[in-house]
This record gives C-alpha cells, structure tokens and sequence, in this order.
C-alpha cells in the first residue's frame, strides 16, 4: 500500500509540473540565448542561425511539426523558426516572439525571454488536446533597421498566412515578460494621465489592443485577467500613441487579424532597453513563469 501510494504521489507531481512552467528551464533557456560569442543581431548571421537552431531543436522535441521559414534580406537569408501544435483543427492561432537584438548586447528581457516563453509553451503544450492549431513562431529581424519593413520577420510570416488564406482566429506577441518593479514611480507611460488608471508602480504584465481590437483579443484578454495568477492591466487605446505597436503584432494587424501585445511595457519601465545592462539578474524569473503559465491556461481554455 506504502508503494502504490508512493507512486500514485509521484505521478501526480509529474502530471502537474509537466502542466506548469519550470522556473530552472527558463533560466536554462536565457542563458543559452544570450550567451552568445556575439551579439544575436542582423550583423552576426552565424549568431542568429545559432540560436535559430536551438530554438529548432527545442520545438522539434515537443511539436507536431518544426520547420524553418526563410526569406532574403539585403541579399543575405534569415530564418524564422516555426512549430505546430492540433495542426487537425481549421482556425489558428499564432504566438510570436522575435530573437534578434538591437546592437550589441544581450537582450535579455529583450527579447530572449518572449522567446523562452514560446519555449517553454512548446513543452507544455505537446499531447494536449487542443480547440485550435497553436503556431508558434521565433522570429528574426524584428529590431532596427528592419523594423517596420517587409522584411520584419513577423511581416514574412503574417504575409504568407494571408497568401495562404490562412484562417487566423489572432495572435499573441510576447515582447518583454521579465522585467517587474514595486517601486514608487516605476512605470511611466506614453502620456501622463494613463498613470492616474495604471497606476505608476511597474508590478504588472500588460495585454496591449487598439480599441478595435476583435473577438479574438477581446476574448483572450478576457480569460487571462479571470485567471488572477498574476496582476495584470488591459490597455487598450488608439494605434497612435507611442509604443502601442512596437512589436511583431503590428504586422498581423496590417493584414487585419486580430492581435495583442504581452509585454512589461518595455522602455516604459525597463530602463535597461536596448542597452547592455539588459542581462538575465535584472529578470524576474518567477514573475515570468506567472506569466508564462496564465498564456498557457488561457490558450487551452479559450473557446
């Protein structure tokens, strides 16, 4: 009796830690990211096509299927790295994260924790049942000077969705979940009176919509503040305002699927943006692994 309750207990505690994100692999995984001889950006292709590679191996160990998406820019071929999950269901939804750094530093909360993020979703999701196919896409060139051109990483992938009359229920960017201040006047905004509703303490996670921001936004959005693992604040206003559309979702808006951004609120809070000082002890790991799961739950959950 002693032995089959042992065993019962540990079975259980596998069942829930493999349902859970693994504060010890998230670390794992942003060492291994920004660890690199050099810098992860556009310059230093070999360095890209090596993290490109490990993000590849990590998918292809969880996904129904893993491959890489490849497209020239200024004569030179980048990757995006993409895999699938209830590749039987009809509608998708797309789960974003870019790999590259602005210049040479480590990128730590950016972007290499959206993408441990996406990492860490791929374990979590393998040999669940699934309402829609999930895409996750790791992606190149999201950073000066390609942002907002047709070579943006995220811009190649929303294209060929749309080419292929692909039906896209929304997509989901994580751009910056690591960083969290308690401190008095920690977060700033892009116009003063927002603090009087977010308040100016940086100690949340915040979902970013326009105000049209469609059934698919509205619902997830929805879902992921019921779940109260983890202070979060919707915000939600016009395209216009600064920061809004900083990240890869701003491509899937172009092609009008419904789309959000999951960030910290970056430069508006993470004074270590696009700076050297963006390393992995300035993260959060266990405010990550909030974040990390809520995404989870509300993916597997969303009707």
């Amino acid at each position: 009796m002693k032995n089959s309750l042992s065993i019962l207990l540990m079975c259980s505690f596998q069942f829930i830690y493999s349902q859970t994100s693994d504060s010890l692999k998230i670390k794992e995984h942003l060492i291994k990211i920004t660890k690199t001889e050099k810098a992860r950006n556009y310059k230093n292709i070999a360095t890209l096509n090596q993290v490109a590679s490990y993000i590849y191996n990590e998918f292809n160990t969880y996904a129904d299927s893993t491959y890489y998406q490849k497209f020239k820019a200024n004569g030179k071929t980048y990757k995006n790295v993409i895999c699938s999950f209830g590749s039987h269901n009809l509608q998708t939804i797309v789960i974003g994260a870019h790999y590259d750094v602005c210049g040479d530093q480590e990128g730590a909360d950016d972007n290499a924790s959206g993408v441990t993020g996406l990492l860490e979703l791929a374990r979590l999701l393998k040999d669940k049942t699934l309402k829609y196919k999930i895409e996750i896409v790791a992606y190149t060139l999201e950073e000066p000077p390609f942002f907002r051109t047709k070579y943006m990483g995220s811009y190649i992938h929303a294209k060929s969705l749309k080419n292929k009359k692909t039906n896209v229920y929304g997509m989901i960017s994580l751009e910056m979940i690591g960083y969290f201040d308690d401190a008095e006047h920690s977060q700033e905004y892009p116009r003063n009176d927002l603090s009087k509703f977010y308040g100016n303490k940086g100690n949340y996670i915040s979902i970013v919509n326009k105000l049209k921001k469609g059934t698919f936004a509205r619902k997830f959005s929805t879902l992921f503040i019921k779940k109260r693992h983890i202070e979060t604040k919707e915000i939600s206003i016009p395209q216009s305002i600064t920061g809004v559309d900083f990240s890869d979702h701003l491509n899937y808006w172009s092609f009008d699927y419904s789309a959000l951004m999951i960030t910290d609120t970056a430069f508006y809070r993470n004074k270590n943006y696009h700076n050297s000082s963006d390393t992995v002890k300035t993260l959060n790991i266990t405010k990550m692994t909030q974040v990390i799961n809520t995404v989870y739950e509300t993916l597997t959950e969303l009707e």
